[in-house]
């Protein structure tokens, strides 16, 4: 049972144990307290209390001796005297921001570097502290989220600028962990300096964050665990692609980086199945080093065997051999392979293509594998109808169109057929030609055509068949020696123009048989927009004609040289010379669509296309037997467009003799200015160009439009 009284206004509870005759809770409270309980409560005394029996309560008596405390008093200290606090001084100079945070200020170590407006950094005074500064401040400029969002203006609030700085310092912890420095501190402070009063003694200057680096001890690498490379049996030229050895400073570039070039190695040492784990680096603070663990499992050395196409009728895996930089027992090479998927793609007859090695012969000790590569393949849409239409101020108009199934002849047969219908040109022909034949690279084509042209020097009829082995340069693989070699008969009716008000002269027939030959060695750096390097090349073509019964034996040579110079990041000066002459017989017997002329986009600048050179009674070009042609032009980049723009100043000159050697008292001079638009593929061009020393039939400016430069 309990017990509840009511003590000084206070209520007391007792619990023990009673008869089952106890009193019940409401007869243990007092009439007194049932009618007024207010005044019963205030009053503070009430009945004793009493026990379950009757009888009056006593406190236990306490057993401990804290029971009587003792009585303490403390008098206030009347007599301290205590000196009145001198407020601070404001420094007008730095004040720090309110974020919320106590501020901490640490003197500068170094130079402070100003990257914005808004953030500053500030590196160890001895640069031999923190020797990669400068490649740690490209990076960070690169990432940090201030540099991102810094307007120039300085409109970032306080709680932005805060919310900034705290990624970027998060950042900077991470950069320097990619360095090696793990035990590195970095002190944030946000503050307004220098700042122009705006008359209520708040300064008006944006607030900036500055970081203070204090890079300490940059970590080694400790123990490297490669896995079972050691089973490897190149392992002494594949340890040596990876450059990392225990106390080399850490960094995490340069495990990424050797780790490609592991890769890199394994698969040019003939290891098509390796396989590299992803690193884990263990840190030891006390050693001051990071051991790093990378698994490899190169998964047995291979050598070269067949390749199998999934369309065998469509490209071979016989034909595909051809096309490969390898023969079956060679070694395996990545790069090799990854050049016939290249070099499948280049012929335009597939959508896709994938390579996967398969082993048909495991290795055994002291003895590679083999590995046959299968090539899966998907059909490209064949058939092309192609045109085009142009314009040009000495030419014309000029219209082209063809149809062509690129692979009617499998592997690579392709047949063209194509038209052109112009101001001055009018053809048709068809083209067999075969890709790749008996060769990588190695192309045959046989052409047979029939045309009619009216050109300012020469009216011509002309059919001609024409067949052609070469091995040249294309937009995929630029190739630094390039040749061919052909066969060409022509049989062509040819003319003065005919001069308006007077007489056509009668045609001339010619039979001609060639055997044109050319070869180019290239060093450029780039087929259509080259910036270093030389291009030589050289044209013979030994032939014989027969016209009015007169047969004649002669040699048609021609020689091109260009050279290109890179004087820095936005110039490139270019240079090119040509000469040509057809020593063996008289100019009459040669047709003139076969003699040289001079003028046009890709020859002399400023003038007519074929307008320079020896001319007859009525003031029409007639070719020679010799050319000369000289050029030079400044490729200039500008800042349009992000830098896609060039400016071109250009000077070409150029003169066509009658004899072996030009003339040069009719040395043609054209100078102008042209735009080049840089694209993915190539520059666009567009040349004016206007002639000094113009003929009485010369325009007095020239535009030309192409695709790729000058020369």
């Amino acid at each position: 049972m309990s017990l509840t009284a009511a003590w000084g206004g206070s209520l007391a509870l007792l619990m023990q144990s009673a008869p089952s005759s106890a009193q019940s809770l409401e007869d243990l409270i007092p009439d007194s307290a049932v009618e007024n309980p207010e005044e019963w409560a205030s009053d503070g005394t009430g009945p004793e209390p009493v026990t379950a029996n009757g009888e009056a309560f006593a406190p236990p008596e306490p057993d401990t001796p804290l029971a009587d405390l003792p009585q303490m008093t403390v008098g206030w200290p009347d007599a301290l005297d205590i000196p009145d606090l001198e407020p601070l001084q404001p420094d007008d100079d730095v004040r720090f921001a309110d974020l919320g945070e106590d501020p901490v200020f640490t003197p500068p170590q170094g130079p402070v570097i100003d990257l914005t407006d808004s953030l500053a950094i500030s590196f160890p005074r001895e640069r031999a502290l923190f020797p990669v500064q400068d490649e740690f401040l490209d990076r960070f400029r690169a990432l940090s989220a201030i540099e991102a969002y810094d307007d120039g203006d300085g409109n970032s609030n306080v709680a932005q600028l805060t919310a900034r700085a705290r990624s970027d310092e998060e950042l900077l912890r991470t950069m320097l962990r990619v360095y090696g420095y793990y035990d590195a501190q970095i002190v944030r402070s946000v503050v307004v300096v220098d700042g122009d009063s705006d008359g209520d003694g708040v300064s008006e200057a944006p607030p900036k964050v500055r970081f203070d680096i204090i890079p300490s001890t940059r970590y080694r690498f400790g123990a490297i665990d490669l896995g079972q490379l050691d089973q490897a049996p190149d392992f002494t030229e594949l340890r040596a692609a990876f450059e990392i050895q225990p106390g080399n400073y850490l960094s995490s570039d340069t495990i990424m980086q050797e780790q490609f070039d592991l890769d890199l190695a394994l698969g040019e040492l003939g290891y098509p199945f390796a396989a590299i784990d992803a690193p884990e680096l263990l840190i030891d603070h006390a050693r001051v080093e990071g051991d790093l663990t990378m698994p490899v499992q190169p998964n047995g050395k291979y050598e070269f065997g067949g390749v199998t196409s999934s369309l065998p009728d469509f490209l071979s895996g016989k034909h595909l051999q051809t096309i490969a930089r390898f023969d079956p027992g060679d070694t395996y090479k990545r790069s090799i392979e990854q050049d016939l998927r290249r070099a499948i793609t280049a012929t335009g007859l597939v959508s896709s293509v994938s390579i996967t090695p398969r082993e048909t012969e495991a290795p055994t000790p002291g003895n590679p594998g083999t590995v046959e590569l299968d090539v899966e393949l998907t059909k490209a849409e064949l058939r092309t109808i192609a045109g085009a239409i142009g314009y040009g101020s000495e030419e014309g108009f000029r219209v082209e169109a063809s149809w062509e199934h690129r692979n009617l002849f499998p592997p690579e047969g392709s047949l063209k057929i194509r038209g052109i219908a112009g101001t001055q040109e009018q053809l048709a022909g068809i083209t067999f030609r075969r890709n790749n034949f008996l060769g990588r690279d190695r192309i045959l084509s046989v052409d047979a055509y029939a045309s009619t042209i009216d050109s300012p020097a020469f009216d011509a009829r002309t059919i001609a068949f024409l067949a052609t082995y070469e091995r040249i340069s294309t937009l995929l693989f630029q190739k630094p020696l390039s040749w061919s070699a052909g066969l060409e008969l022509v049989a062509t009716q040819e003319r003065p123009p005919v001069v308006e008000g007077e007489i056509a002269q009668p045609r001339e027939t010619f039979f001609v048989a060639a055997l044109p030959l050319f070869a180019q060695i290239d060093t450029s750096d780039d087929l259509l927009d080259p910036t270093e390097g030389f291009r030589l090349s050289g044209r013979l073509s030994p032939e014989v004609s027969r016209n009015n019964g007169v047969q004649s034996f002669y040699l048609r040579g021609r020689a091109d040289a260009s050279y290109y110079q890179r004087v820095n990041d936005k110039v490139v000066l270019a240079g090119r010379a040509a000469y040509g002459a057809i020593p063996g017989t008289d100019i009459d017997n040669i047709a003139p669509s076969r003699r040289y002329y001079a003028g046009g986009g890709g020859s002399v600048r400023g003038y007519g296309f074929r307008q320079i050179g020896p001319r007859d009674e009525d003031d029409e070009p007639t070719g020679g037997r010799s050319v000369l042609e000289v050029a030079a032009e400044a490729r200039i980049r500008t800042g349009f467009l992000d830098g896609a723009v060039s400016v071109v100043p250009f000077v070409d000159a150029g003169t066509v003799g009658t004899g072996l050697t030009p003339d040069f008292d009719e040395f043609r001079i054209g100078v102008g200015v042209g735009v080049r638009y840089h694209t993915g593929f190539g520059p666009v061009r567009v040349d004016v160009g206007v002639p000094l020393n113009p003929g009485p039939d010369d325009n007095p400016v020239a535009v030309y439009v192409s695709l790729g430069q000058a020369f």
